[in-house]
């Protein structure tokens, strides 16, 4: 009778893969990572967990400051814009190496990337909003704006594959979850069609009309919706049924797009004090909102309320959060980024970078690895 018990080198083959299933297939065993920026070149991957700074990379050509930073879907390529907002590099995580470039301006055309940027859900493209002057001997001529579209895979050196244009005043880009439309917040929140440029809907914002109440305005450059599939972004508007004297003339709200159905919202939930311009909303509780500046606050989205609000041992310009919904992070501005409970907004820890680099307006992305 022949044996049923595997040889040697079968047993080896068998564990060998079921080795290789559990690294490639254990979610588990992924953490959370931030993404910051820190001036005038760098660019700082922190353990959220260990709180500590894991590494600095440097941003060949940096220039003076990071600007928008888009992790690509897999975690492991940080797209920066960088070298006067004149760039867009893309820095691999592991290696620090630059293995995308793309540099805006040619000839007589100077180009300015300022905020809006996103890369496709497959990895595959990077959409990036530009502004171009045209600089001729006696005037600079003003450009339409446009989204430059770039192929990962062209490296260092890419140029665009496309040009679609695109509103003025954008700034942010997201995509929908199913990629197949690219959100530009702006004075209102365009659909834009990704292969066109084509507005496909519209979510009125400023020119949102409602009685008694002034056009809502928004100031916000920060992307940080990874985790919820959400952009927000607090609005301000005012009570033009109210004598400006009076305390509860002016109101701040929260915007709110969810990046899967569509759906927008704004609602207001206090009389404006000290919210400006930076949100994030919890990916497990998603009815609970955070934003930041001089004092870190937790908003009630659903019910249009503030629930609870902390002094900031400074100022901090942007805000994210963790997988598990249960730490807020602070950054930008200093040198530092603050952990706070979601539940009791304690403060529960602080990563340190060495050399006490000013982060700037860089955003604070969190990825999984």
């Amino acid at each position: 009778m022949r044996s049923r018990r595997p040889s040697a080198r079968t047993a080896a083959r068998l564990g060998g893969l079921l080795a290789a299933l559990l690294l490639t297939a254990s979610p588990a065993a992924a953490k959370d990572y931030l993404l910051t920026g820190a001036k005038p070149d760098k660019l700082v991957l922190v353990d959220a967990a260990a709180r500590k700074v894991e590494r600095v990379l440097t941003i060949p050509g940096g220039g003076v400051a990071p600007g928008t930073i888009v992790p690509s879907p897999d975690g492991r390529v940080a797209y920066v814009i960088n070298n006067h907002m004149g760039s867009v590099s893309g820095i691999d995580l592991d290696s620090g190496k630059q293995v995308f470039r793309a540099d805006f301006s040619s000839g007589d055309l100077r180009v300015r990337a300022l905020f809006g940027m996103d890369v496709s859900p497959d990895g595959k493209e990077l959409y990036v909003f530009q502004a171009p002057v045209r600089l001729l001997p006696g005037e600079y001529r003003v450009e339409d704006t446009r989204i430059a579209v770039y192929s990962t895979a062209d490296g260092v050196g890419a140029k665009p594959v496309r040009l679609l244009p695109a509103p003025r005043r954008i700034a942010v880009l997201a995509f929908s979850r199913d990629g197949g439309t690219l959100w530009a917040l702006g004075w209102d929140i365009y659909g834009l069609d990704p292969k066109t440029g084509a507005v496909k809907e519209t979510h009125k914002v400023l020119n949102r009309t409602l009685a008694n109440h002034s056009p809502p305005d928004v100031l916000d450059i920060w992307p940080q919706f990874e985790q919820a599939a959400t952009l927000s972004a607090p609005y301000f508007t005012a009570r033009t049924d109210l004598a400006a004297t009076d305390p509860g003339a002016f109101r701040t709200g929260l915007m709110t797009l969810d990046l899967a159905s569509g759906r927008m919202d704004m609602r207001d939930f206090e009389d404006t004090s000290a919210v400006i311009f930076s949100s994030v909303v919890s990916p497990v509780k998603r009815t609970e909102a955070y934003s930041v500046y001089t004092q870190l606050s937790k908003i009630d989205a659903d019910g249009g309320k503030l629930v609870k609000r902390v002094d900031l041992p400074h100022t901090y310009y942007s805000i994210n959060v963790s997988s598990d919904g249960k730490e807020v992070y602070v950054g930008g501005t200093g040198c530092d980024i603050g952990v706070y409970s979601t539940d009791t907004l304690d403060r529960v820890g602080q990563v340190e970078i060495a050399g006490c680099p000013d982060q700037g307006i860089a955003s604070l992305r969190v990825i999984r690895r």
